[in-house]
């Protein structure tokens, strides 16, 4: 199957539909064949996560010299490690030789990486070390110095850590841009910041992988019909459909977004999202002002890191209802097909929290977001049955997604103390239309 063909005017799939002409941004719409195609799928490969910084672990995952964890860069395994000295590497999980998965834990400590099909042996770094027989088996004709692991380029920003492999694309901080501010506010708000409390959980969902960005990044609207359950057990706000009003949405720069939600003046908002003494005094004095300002008040934050990370710092009412329980929860939306994904779901909370306030913590996104969670249940449920839908033929070319909310609504600073192009009030699609925007720009140029 042609997988496009490349002219002067664009790029076009092989039935001769130009990608470019899928994505409507002035009028807010989008095509359903950009969800469940396989040439699109196949595009996004090639275009998106071979050319940008991926997200792909926490540094408190590999704490110790030895550690590392497989993860995903698009469809590649790869290993990040922390090698003998300390340093952050990533790799493909592919023996130079055949091409067999030298590593097939998902997470360990080791010196080495040995492939179990010939034995060829690598450092965390890639450097190939040993060769079974390699004097009578191959002479002088396998050069161990040109045959490492292929490597990718390495990043770190307030302890997440990026790859990426290519070798021309531009500084990690260059993509983040503006969302940066609202990263440190979240990840770096107590001296020691925040680490991820177990390992991450995993599970697959029969769904593209754009549709969990596309709900995170600026879907408020969608909570009281999805999450009708959750919001009668009052776990989520109130069913008062203004709730989302208490807010504003920031479009980034490359893709990024999020939508910050408080609640009106007269309602009783814990600070910090209810954070114990000891950590709010660290909050105190680790944040600026404005950022201060932003996160007193603050119930939940919603966003992407583009291409396929997603991040919720959300305030839950808890069982006992005497107190919420806060987390930070990171998800990857990991492309298995045009049709499936996997879902890499990390929790992370402040390192020095008290015990207690961590095992709350950890209870609260186990009830909510974890795996089997109210509302990740609810969200995939409506992923899976889009998917479905969009891959008939008819569907997929007649149908197109309606990103019309608030498309005559103009930015405004107001009062908000961060950066980025601005929205007042979460109910908008502004969010969304940023993400396509950057999907068009990388799947065309």
């Amino acid at each position: 199957m042609a997988i496009q063909k490349e002219q002067i005017e664009g790029v076009y799939l092989s039935d001769g539909t130009k990608v470019s002409d899928l994505v409507d941004l002035e009028n807010g719409y989008i095509s359903a064949r950009t969800i469940s195609d396989p040439e699109i799928y196949q595009l996004e490969i090639e275009r998106i996560f071979s050319k940008v910084w991926i997200p792909v672990a926490h540094e408190s995952e590999i704490p110790n010299k030895g550690d590392y964890v497989l993860r995903y860069i698009g469809d590649e395994e790869v290993i990040v490690s922390r090698s003998e000295r300390g340093e952050i590497y990533i790799v493909l999980n592919a023996c130079t030789h055949r091409g067999m998965p030298v590593c097939r834990s998902e997470r360990g400590n080791s010196s080495h990486f040995r492939c179990p099909y010939h034995g060829f042996t690598y450092r965390q770094n890639g450097d190939l070390i040993g060769v079974p027989a390699h004097r009578e088996a191959f002479g002088n004709a396998l050069d161990k110095n040109q045959y490492s692991l292929v490597r990718a380029r390495v990043a770190t920003y307030k302890g997440l850590i990026f790859g990426t492999f290519n070798e021309e694309a531009p500084p990690l901080e260059e993509q983040l841009g503006s969302l940066k501010w609202y990263l440190d506010m979240m990840l770096k708000h107590t001296d020691e910041g925040m680490e991820v409390i177990g390992t991450p959980q995993r599970w697959t969902v029969k769904a593209n992988w754009k549709l969990g960005t596309d709900n995170f990044v600026g879907d408020a609207y969608h909570t009281f019909m999805t999450h009708h359950s959750a919001v009668k057990l009052k776990i989520v706000p109130s069913g008062d459909p203004k709730f989302a009003f208490y807010g504003v949405h920031v479009s980034c720069e490359n893709g990024n977004g999020l939508g910050l939600i408080g609640g009106p003046p007269e309602m009783d908002i814990p600070p910090f999202y209810g954070a114990p003494p000891e950590v709010v005094e660290k909050i105190e004095r680790n944040l600026s002002a404005e950022h201060q300002k932003a996160f007193r008040r603050l119930a939940y934050i919603h966003g992407n890191i583009y291409p396929n990370m997603s991040f919720g710092y959300f305030s839950w009412a808890t069982e006992d209802g005497k107190r919420p329980g806060s987390y930070l929860t990171l998800r990857q939306w990991v492309p298995r097909g045009p049709q499936e994904m996997e879902v890499f779901s990390w929790v992370l909370i402040e390192k020095e929290a008290p015990d207690w306030w961590k095992d709350l913590a950890r209870e609260t996104y186990v009830r909510t977001f974890g795996t089997s969670g109210m509302l990740e249940q609810d969200d995939a449920e409506m992923w899976k049955n889009i998917t479905r839908v969009t891959k008939g033929y008819i569907a997929s070319r007649k149908l197109k997604f309606i990103y019309r909310m608030g498309i005559d609504r103009k930015p405004e600073q107001g009062n908000w103390p961060g950066p980025g192009i601005v929205y007042q009030g979460d109910y908008s699609e502004a969010n969304q239309l940023n993400i396509w925007r950057q999907w068009k720009k990388l799947m065309t140029e």
